[in-house]
């Protein structure tokens, strides 16, 4: 499956294809996450704030919440930071995250094969999604440049 990143269609033809109603708070926030995957709430509020009359972080939320509930954002937990939103959903892509200046990055799983979703023991699960999370130390501050 390729993964869906909301291109560079138009955002409302992208908002409305998901099945939500175009509104100039979802649209700046989709454009947000097309310039920065993985923001948190707090940076998509920071990014849509000179583009919107009186944005909230609940506005942002909202947004956030929809186009997860929708299929078309996906949130990821990595221990110790805030959620994180992204675009990129259905390819069971994994994520490397820096121990020192928490910055986060995709990493493709196995191509053509999606062994992490065959666990050895499903107890009766049937498994849809594998999310791994590999921490670690990016090359700029392994280079002491960050």
């Amino acid at each position: 499956m390729h993964a869906h990143t909301a291109g560079t269609e138009d955002a409302g033809t992208v908002i409305r294809a998901a099945g939500l109603r175009l509104t100039d708070p979802r649209a700046a926030v989709l454009d947000a996450l097309r310039d920065h995957p993985h923001a948190s709430a707090d940076q998509v509020l920071a990014e849509v704030a000179p583009k919107l009359q009186h944005p909230s972080v609940q506005s942002v939320y909202n947004a956030l919440n929809d186009f997860v509930a929708a299929g078309l954002a996906r949130r990821i937990e990595p221990a110790g930071h805030p959620q994180l939103f992204e675009l990129r959903v259905g390819d069971n892509h994994h994520h490397l995250v820096c121990t020192t200046c928490g910055s986060v990055r995709d990493v493709d799983c196995v191509v053509g094969e999606a062994p992490c979703l065959t666990p050895s023991d499903p107890r009766g699960f049937l498994i849809d999604e594998a999310e791994v999370t590999f921490w670690g130390t990016c090359a700029a501050c392994a280079a002491g440049v960050a």
